[in-house]
């Protein structure tokens, strides 16, 4: 339930934060589903040790179907994600071969949509994780979705991985203090190529109130400036992206 005065996207943020197991990430990855009003939304990752987990909305004879072929070698989607560190629409994705034209009508025939956009996350010691969400609806449609989301679903995605990452059994406890939740939001965005003015647009914030958030990272992070700070988050796994 979303308390009097909260945002759908921070109780998205807050129902992710207190997780405290995988059963906690499904409920989150559908609370996502209806905030959002699609057909559907997977949260996949990868573990350092190669394990691979995953929370989603699909339907079990798709999941049944997907492992049961193999499809993670030649799934359009994961390939094509896996070279690449920014959001994607599906439209810009290779689905040129005949596997790949297959695979697209077998997903489309088990309801996953026409229409999909995932975040690639990269994270320490070689995880690799994706957040995607589906729709069926036309091009124009989604290119509106996608424009008026796509801020909220990059937080999303890494608060996703970030709270995944507690959960790995070999994870150590990092020796420093840990970034706050809001401090995490704003080095990722950061070091996705984002202006100070864009980041504090999108989380919705001033600029007195982002400097504060990165000048109390970059004490954290022991960095001698904010590019310092976040070279340093992301070579020790504090942000992914």
């Amino acid at each position: 339930m979303i308390a009097l005065g909260q945002s759908p996207l921070d109780a998205i943020l807050e129902r992710l934060q207190t997780a405290h197991d995988v059963t906690a990430l499904q409920r989150a990855i559908e609370t996502c589903r209806d905030h959002f009003a699609i057909e559907h939304a997977v949260y996949h990752w990868v573990s350092a040790a190669g394990h691979n987990y995953g929370v989603y909305t699909y339907p079990k004879a798709w999941i049944d179907h997907y492992m049961a072929h193999d499809y993670l070698r030649i799934d359009p989607v994961i390939l094509g994600c896996y070279s690449r560190f920014h959001p994607v629409d599906w439209k810009q994705l290779d689905w040129s071969s005949r596997s790949a034209r297959l695979f697209r009508q077998q997903a489309a025939d088990h309801g996953l949509g026409t229409q999909g956009y995932s975040v690639p996350i990269r994270g320490p010691h070689g995880q690799f994780a994706l957040f995607t969400v589906s729709h069926t609806c036309d091009d124009a449609a989604w290119a509106r979705f996608t424009d008026a989301n796509w801020r909220s679903l990059i937080l999303i995605a890494h608060a996703f991985n970030q709270k995944a990452l507690e959960f790995e059994p070999s994870r150590t406890p990092d020796g420093a203090a840990p970034l706050s939740p809001r401090e995490v939001d704003a080095l990722s965005l950061l070091a996705l190529g984002y202006s100070r003015a864009q980041v504090a647009k999108t989380l919705t914030i001033s600029e007195h109130t982002l400097r504060a958030y990165i000048e109390t990272a970059r004490h954290k992070l022991g960095a001698a400036n904010t590019v310092n700070a976040v070279a340093l988050a992301l070579a020790r796994g504090a942000i992914m992206v």
